[in-house]
């Protein structure tokens, strides 16, 4: 249980002190969690005492929300950033479960009492969110330097609390009328705005729980159904289920496991009677109202919401009404959640099979390779590969396409397989380049014919935006390895990209090769390659644009030759560890998120 540094041990001075534990899910977490944090800040200089304060506030909040809610193990990990600001996620092993402001137990139907967990964290920190993982769910929180910070507003990852806010109370008959016919639309309204914004289907239906119990519902379940699913109705059990007392949750939920809803013919959205399962709600609960809703969105079923409303009385047309819209909302929100999914399924598997499915291991060489996109939902514009081409050669190559997306796919997709059947043809390095710049140009060229037979086809009218030939730039950095008794040679070559870096031993740091034209530019370009010996202990290290023009304000990482002094300061490193030191210290510099993809290789004598 003691907390884990991860500290780049790389740096004489830490830039941000961190830790991770893990930690048991029972009562003695959360003063677990406390104890580890409050030794951790006060062995940071600086820290204000009240930022140490709303620190344990929150960290206590969030290990006792896991812990009560989700019921598994939790790890916990806490940042201190250069900035001052404090950052501390908390992972449990049980997705299905929304975090929640209630502690459990035993409450009156018509008196729910909601604890200050969450509205705690959203007053402290400047921005929280919940992460949805495959078996894990992450709540996190970041807190200003100086302590409590006035927040711009509810971020995506906040937006189970802004539900919660949205529908506080219960509804009841002395209460009802009057919310109804003048909050109803309002409630709407938000309800449709914050549904709007999600991407994720778990998290719609986790809203959904929020925005309807325990405002207009006592309880509530969801199915969700796939299209196979979708023609014989919801079958299996409902994804989620919420009751305003969190103790009848599982029990619910196994009921309602054994009656799914079975739609009437036709696409009909409600709502229909639904079975009161009184056995699973105590004796409180013995009868009651429930109804289900059919969600559907563009002509397809999409799962069904089951609401339930304990005592004699029935809900008032009033609320079917408003909840049968809030449902047409909910199932467009699936829906489009959905097919956000399908497309960045798509985009994920075309961009594995636009990089490599691993590295080569080169005999008398180690290496290390850091790629991050900065769009995960589309293919990046930045590759590499490193691949044996026969005859006791490797090759490697590092490369970025002008733009991002299908046209960057385009460009990739020709470039690597043509790289590596070059290369294993016997093509050395500059005559690599020379065919590959004439087949980037030859592509482009029969582009615009097609582009221009269209357009005669339409009769002149214009084409629309995107339609048209696109430019097929790209900037590569591509060489030859052969190892040998001394070292390792290297042949290598740089069409527009940033020049390679060689640190020797010593900490000195020397360019590898001269800039020459992007490739798919000039017709008929004749390129040059450079050869040097990596001798035991240099490190070739190679990097796209991500790297050196990664901003800070007006400046950029490489100004000054940011990049080599950064370089030299890692002597003595192994691959890995240059790696990881470069690939932070790039994080660092611009204190945001990156704005451009990165790709950094680096390859090491030994």
């Amino acid at each position: 249980m003691a907390a884990i540094p991860t500290q780049r041990e790389s740096e004489p001075r830490a830039r941000e002190a961190r830790g991770r534990a893990a930690l048991p899910g029972s009562a003695l977490a959360p003063g677990a969690a406390r104890s580890l944090v409050r030794a951790a800040l006060a062995d940071e200089p600086g820290v204000a005492p009240r930022l140490a304060d709303d620190a344990m506030a929150v960290v206590s909040e969030l290990v006792t929300n896991a812990v009560v809610h989700a019921g598994t193990d939790v790890e916990v990990e806490w940042r201190l950033e250069e900035t001052g600001a404090f950052t501390v996620e908390v992972c449990d092993r049980h997705p299905s479960r929304a975090p929640r402001d209630a502690l459990g137990g035993e409450a009156p139907y018509d008196a729910v009492e909601y604890g200050r967990g969450l509205r705690l964290v959203a007053t402290l920190a400047e921005s929280w969110g919940v992460t949805y993982r495959v078996g894990a769910k992450t709540v996190w929180a970041r807190l200003p330097p100086g302590g409590v910070g006035e927040p711009d507003g509810p971020a995506p990852g906040a937006a189970l609390a802004v539900a919660e806010e949205l529908a506080p109370q219960p509804l009841r008959a002395d209460g009802e009328g009057e919310w109804l016919g003048r909050g109803a639309l309002s409630f709407l309204a938000e309800a449709s705005d914050l549904l709007a914004g999600q991407l994720d289907e778990t998290l719609v239906t986790a809203l959904t729980g929020q925005l309807i119990v325990p405002r207009l519902a006592d309880w509530c379940a969801v199915w969700l159904e796939d299209e196979a699913s979708a023609r014989g109705g919801a079958g299996g059990g409902p994804a989620r289920v919420w009751h305003t007392c969190e103790s009848h949750v599982e029990e619910l939920h196994r009921t309602l496991e054994k009656e799914p809803p079975a739609p009437r013919e036709g696409l009909r959205s409600g709502p229909e009677p639904y079975p009161w399962p009184g056995d699973a709600l105590g004796p409180r609960g013995a009868e009651g109202t429930a109804l289900a809703y059919r969600l559907i969105a563009g002509g397809r079923p999409l799962g069904t919401l089951v609401i339930g409303r304990c005592g004699p009385a029935a809900f008032p047309d009033e609320v079917t009404g408003l909840v049968e819209d809030l449902g047409r909302r909910v199932a467009l929100a699936i829906g489009a959640a959905r097919q956000y999914a399908r497309q960045a399924t798509i985009s994920a598997v075309l961009q594995r099979g636009l990089l490599p499915g691993a590295v080569a291991q080169i005999p008398g060489m180690s290496s290390a390779l850091v790629y991050e996109p900065c769009d995960k939902g589309g293919p990046s514009g930045d590759f590499y590969d490193l691949f044996p081409a026969g005859d006791g050669r490797w090759c490697f190559a590092v490369g970025d396409v002008q733009g991002k997306g299908p046209e960057a796919a385009v460009v990739i997709g020709l470039a690597r397989p043509w790289l590596r059947l070059l290369a294993r043809e016997g093509y050395r390095v500059a005559d690599v380049l020379d065919r590959l710049n004439q087949l980037l140009l030859d592509d482009a060229t029969e582009a615009a014919d097609a582009a221009a037979r269209a357009l005669v086809a339409a009769g002149g009218r214009p084409v629309a935006p995107g339609d048209g030939p696109q430019t097929r730039f790209l900037s590569l950095l591509y060489g030859e390895l052969t190892p040998h008794a001394g070292g390792v040679r290297c042949t290598l070559a740089s069409a527009g990209h940033p020049l390679p870096l060689v640190l020797c031993p010593d900490g000195t740091v020397r360019t590898a090769a001269r800039p020459q034209t992007l490739l798919g530019v000039i017709e008929d370009e004749t390129y040059t390659s450079e050869t040097l010996d990596l001798r035991p202990g240099d490190s070739l290290l190679c990097v796209t644009d991500g790297v050196t023009e990664r901003r800070s304000g007006s400046r950029q990482f490489d100004d000054g030759d940011g990049l080599a002094r950064a370089l030299s300061g890692c002597a003595g490193l192994d691959a890995e560890l240059i790696a990881e030191t470069i690939r932070g210290m790039v994080h660092d510099f611009g204190g945001g998120q990156p704005e451009d993809d990165l790709a950094l290789l680096v390859l090491q004598a030994e």
